[in-house]
């Protein structure tokens, strides 16, 4: 799995479903990864555990890769922070743009934001500027 089509195609469904009642050390690891692909999958796996309603592990490894110089990693983590505010909980993802809207890159920021309305997706926005 060495292309974005791959990981976005799979990981939910191989890694998440695997690991949603396992330990998800393994994600960390990958999230820590010098591969863009591992780190990818890292986050994309979470969105099976989204999709069961858990946005835990999500909102952590988002986080951790907030700092990535990669936009497919942006686009990604921007992605999954979108589906647990759809999916998990508005008000978790509320919380977590609060306090990290100001680190995120503009890809992932305008990703995570475009269910929100479009009062708070230019506050937080404005926070980026």
């Amino acid at each position: 799995v060495n292309n974005w089509d791959l990981v976005d195609a799979s990981a939910e469904f191989v890694l998440g479903e695997y690991l949603y009642d396992r330990p998800r050390e393994l994600l960390f690891e990958l999230a820590a990864s010098t591969s863009l692909w591992e780190r990818r999958i890292a986050i994309l796996s979470t969105f099976g555990f989204i999709k069961h309603g858990d946005a835990s592990t999500t909102l952590e490894i988002a986080k951790l890769l907030l700092d990535d110089r990669e936009d497919l990693i942006h686009k990604a983590v921007g992605w999954m922070l979108r589906e647990v505010g759809k999916r998990v909980d508005r008000a978790e993802l509320v919380r977590f743009l609060d306090a990290n809207a100001h680190r995120m890159s503009r890809t992932a920021l305008s990703y995570a934001t475009e269910h929100l309305t479009p009062e708070l997706r230019a506050g937080y926005r404005a926070q980026r500027a």
